[in-house]
């Protein structure tokens, strides 16, 4: 990964509280995984951006090195990364998640 690809990729992980890379966007996810994470994060009430991989390439495969995880979605919060759809359902189930969310938007 290039230095200004990090840079990037790195800016976009900061710019929000909750970031979600995902195919499609929270108006229209394009996959079934990417629509689970924003069916959560959209139960919470809470705000949040998405970026989608699908309209830049380097962004898409760049974010899997980046965080060192193979799947899209992927879930940053306060710019810790969380983990996939998977994750993401797991740590709603668990209550873990809403108490994530909630540091990060009291910080």
């Amino acid at each position: 990964m290039t230095p200004e690809l990090q840079k990037r990729i790195e800016d976009l992980v900061k710019q929000d509280k909750i970031v979600v890379f995902m195919k499609g966007n929270k108006l229209m996810p394009q996959c079934g995984f990417s629509n689970n994470v924003v069916q959560i994060l959209n139960s919470y009430g809470v705000p949040y951006s998405t970026v989608d991989v699908l309209e830049d390439g380097d962004i898409r495969q760049g974010i899997k090195e980046y965080s060192n995880w193979p799947t899209i979605p992927q879930l940053y919060v306060d710019g810790e990364f969380l983990g996939g759809s998977d994750i993401a359902v797991e740590m709603y189930n668990s209550g873990e998640l809403e108490q994530k969310l909630q540091v990060a938007l009291a910080s």
